[in-house]
Order: structure tokens, then C-alpha cells, then sequence
């Protein structure tokens, strides 16, 4: 889009403009190779999610409910059979990466970072048949800017029932397409700004299909702010910094600063974790804790009176559903972690479907976990004492859990999740489509890539 040179476009850029130059400035050739890499590893780690996400019942009553009103079929939707055009795509897509409560988080902020942006930037490079280097270019354009917002916000805003995802998530989808798009410096301004009056998400939906309808809602609601913003919609100059904007209406304690802080030095992809299990972040410690001594003890659930955790404050506020009943539920139970942990070794989707959570096994367990908070023990910490009914205690205390930056999953195991993960709905495809996922910077264009994700 050619520059509109408006009055606010030549006054002194306030941080959303000085977001929207970074975003659309953006060149993959600046882009350190750590970084490259680790968007890589963030689009293997994401789409596995997608692709496993695409057959659950939330995504079919979106492409039920929502597909009759649609417009061509532009995009693939991972996972499915099915093609969308882009706006459905971005909305179906990005449920599908949420729903099983797999994909990364930047520990940090709290937020799945990935889920907005690739929900959004997929099907559009899909149409536009963009290649593999612009495509990681916007994503970490993209990456960079919700994670910036997400600390701008800081704590207060997710304390006070925000859930950041969403919230922060809408302005990376935003800022991804309009790299994209290529777009100016005025009409990534705007899309931020559409992007700031759409954006939504409440931690009361936690364990409902509704969770994930925000990263949807962020990925749509992001493509569809672009869209309008190269329509020359436009939306106020200052929306996020602003005396009435985006951070100090939605936060009691803001950081203006944190919003451009260290552009193109600092980079927020780097600080990203990817989950070895399929639950709540604030979950893993815990599990972590369970099936290691597991292991070293060869302990199973009849050999146990009590498994008793201390874990982190946010761990019981988000995830202290003593008796969960669906899969969904299970996801946000500390409870249902240990116990499965236990009895199973392990944490992956199986653990945390609707039979497992169901299970005489895994509810007699359960019912012996007890949590209490210990506020001298961090978010990736956990205590966990297991007395087995002969009177024998063990203890061990998880310092920091796989899948931290301490302790991170290596390529090798995000590939193996991602083939895990994907089997089901690609089949004898799986490991092409991971092949083209690791070669996605040199890739000469996405549609290729695109279309082996679909089911």
C-alpha cells in the first residue's frame, strides 16, 4: 500500500507507530540464525498441534456452524480434509492449535505466542503464495510485537482475568499479515488499532471448547484488522499507549516502556518454550515430578496412600479442578496431572482425553492428591512427597521441569511430538510435511507446505 502521509503519519511516532515500523521493516535477512531457528521450531511445535487440533469436536462445530457462510474455498485447514476461505481458516486453525493445550508458551508473559500468528499467517501465505523467507520474517514480526504488548500489560492484566492469548495474540496476527501484506508504516498502524479495539478473552472460559475460541478469534480478528487497514480503514494513532488506549484501559499497573523497548536486539522468540505434555504450563512441575519418581522407584497406583504436591500460586488458580470431567477439564487439573503421571508415565493427549480423566484407575488416584501453595517455590518448581501405603516416603523437588529454558526439548523431540502428533491425520504424509516444515526458510513458496498439513 502506498503511503497516505496523513497528519498523524508525520507527527512523532508514539510506540504503535513505532511497532507498526518494526513489524513491516522487518527483513529476514536481519534475522539472527538463533532466531531462524527458533521460528522453525516454533512452526514444528505449532502446526503439530493444528494438525492434531483440526479432528476435535470444537473445530468440526466451527466448520458446521460457520462454514455455510463462507466465501471460497483459499486455505488449507490443517488437519482436514476441508478447504476455507482465509478468515474462517485463521479462526478454525487457530482453535485447532489450542485446543489441546500443547502448543508453546513464553514464560514470561504467559502467552502461547505461536497460535495467533501462524493461525493467521498460513492460510494468507497459502493464498498469496509467499515464500518460506517472508513467511518467517512476518511470523516473527508478529512474535516480537504480542510479546512486547503481553509485557506492557504485565501481570495485572491476566490477575485480573484477561486471558493474554487472546488479548495480546490478536495484535501479532495483526502485525504478522501486515509484514506479509506489505504494508506501510500508516496501515500497520491502523491494523494495530483495529486490532486493539477487537481484541478479548476471559480465564473463566479455562476448560471449555471457549478457551481456544480466543487464539481463533486473535488469529482471525488479526488477518481481518490487515485486510481493513490496506482498505485504508482507519483506527486512532495512538491505540496502545494512548491515555485511553489499548494497555491502560486493560491493565491497573501498565509499562508504556516495555512496548519498544530493545527492537531488534532483544528478541522475545528466543525466551520460548515448547510443552512436553499436553496440560497447563503451571501443571508440568508437578507431573515432571510424579513420573520421575515413578521411575526411579518403579511405584504404582496401588502402592499409594497420598501424593502430596506444593507448587506455585497460579498453579491452584488455574489449575485446582480436584474432580474434572472431560478432557478439557483434566487440562486445568493439578490433580488429574499427578495422578496420570503415576499411573501412565506420561502427559501427552491420550492422558488428558475424556476416558482417561474418566477412569475408575485415574479417578481412585486422584482423589489421594492434595496441593497447597508454597509462595517460596517458582512457576516451574514443585514439591512432591508420595507415602505408599507401606509407610515408605519419597520426595523429590523439581527445580526446573522439561520443556523450560533450563531444560528445553531438543529438535529431535519436537520432531518426534510432531510425527506423534500428526500421524492420525496425515498418515504416510507426517514426515513429508515435517521435512517441509524444517526447510520452510528456503522454501519457494508456502502453498506447498500448506497443503501437505491437510487431512
Amino acid at each position: 500500500m502506498a503511503s497516505t502521509q496523513t497528519p498523524s503519519s508525520v507527527a512523532e511516532a508514539g510506540a504503535t507507530r513505532l511497532l507498526a515500523r518494526f513489524a513491516v521493516g522487518l527483513r529476514f535477512e536481519q534475522l539472527p540464525p538463533a532466531v531462524v531457528a527458533e521460528a522453525v521450531r516454533a512452526c514444528v511445535n505449532l502446526l503439530g498441534c493444528s494438525v492434531f487440533g483440526g479432528r476435535h469436536p470444537s473445530v468440526d462445530k466451527v466448520v458446521a456452524a460457520l462454514g455455510p457462510f463462507g466465501g471460497p474455498p483459499q486455505a488449507t485447514l490443517p488437519g482436514r480434509p476441508e478447504r476455507a476461505d482465509c478468515l474462517l481458516a485463521a479462526l478454525a486453525s487457530g482453535i485447532a492449535s489450542h485446543v489441546g493445550d500443547f502448543d508453546d508458551t513464553h514464560p514470561d508473559t504467559l502467552v502461547h505466542p505461536s497460535g495467533p500468528v501462524l493461525s493467521a499467517l498460513l492460510p494468507l501465505a497459502e493464498m498469496r503464495r509467499a515464500s518460506g523467507s517472508e513467511f518467517i520474517a512476518a511470523f516473527v514480526a508478529g512474535v516480537e510485537v504480542e510479546c512486547r504488548i503481553a509485557r506492557a500489560l504485565q501481570s495485572a492484566h491476566y490477575d485480573q482475568g484477561w486471558h493474554i492469548t487472546g488479548t495480546a495474540g490478536i495484535f501479532g496476527a495483526a502485525a504478522a499479515c501486515s509484514r506479509l501484506m506489505n504494508l506501510d508504516e500508516d496501515a500497520c498502524t491502523w491494523a494495530l488499532g483495529i486490532a486493539a479495539t477487537q481484541s478479548a478473552g476471559l480465564r473463566a472460559m479455562f476448560g471449555s471448547m471457549s478457551k481456544s475460541l480466543h487464539v481463533g478469534r486473535a488469529a482471525q480478528g488479526g488477518l481481518s484488522a490487515a485486510l481493513l487497514a490496506a482498505q485504508g480503514f482507519t483506527s486512532a494513532e495512538a491505540a496502545l499507549e494512548g491515555k485511553l488506549g489499548f494497555i491502560h484501559v486493560l491493565s491497573s499497573v501498565p509499562n508504556p516502556q516495555a512496548l519498544t523497548t530493545s527492537l531488534h536486539g532483544d528478541w522475545e522468540l528466543l525466551r520460548n518454550t515448547y510443552k512436553p505434555f499436553a496440560c497447563g504450563l503451571v501443571i508440568h512441575p508437578a507431573l515432571d515430578g510424579c513420573i520421575e519418581l515413578r521411575e526411579r522407584h518403579g511405584l504404582r497406583a496401588d502402592d499409594i496412600a497420598s501424593i502430596e504436591l506444593s507448587v506455585h500460586r497460579l498453579t491452584l488458580e488455574l489449575t485446582g479442578k480436584p474432580t474434572p470431567r472431560t478432557g478439557l477439564e483434566g487440562k486445568f487439573s493439578v490433580f488429574h496431572g499427578a495422578a496420570v503421571g503415576i499411573i501412565d508415565g506420561a502427559g501427552g493427549e491420550a492422558e488428558f482425553s475424556d476416558a482417561r480423566v474418566q477412569a475408575a484407575d485415574t479417578t481412585a488416584l486422584r482423589s489421594r492428591v492434595t496441593a497447597r501453595v508454597d509462595p517460596q517455590l517458582g512457576m516451574e518448581q514443585a514439591l512432591v512427597v508420595i507415602t505408599t501405603v507401606q509407610g515408605q516416603k519419597f520426595t523429590l523437588r523439581v527445580e526446573h521441569c522439561i520443556g523450560s529454558l533450563e531444560r528445553p526439548l531438543s529438535d529431535a523431540a519436537l520432531d518426534a511430538k510432531f510425527l506423534a502428533l500428526a500421524q492420525g491425520a496425515l498418515g504416510l504424509r507426517a514426515p513429508a510435511a515435517l521435512r517441509a516444515l524444517r526447510d520452510l526458510p528456503s522454501a519457494a513458496n508456502c502453498t506447498d507446505v500448506s497443503r501437505l498439513l491437510a487431512g
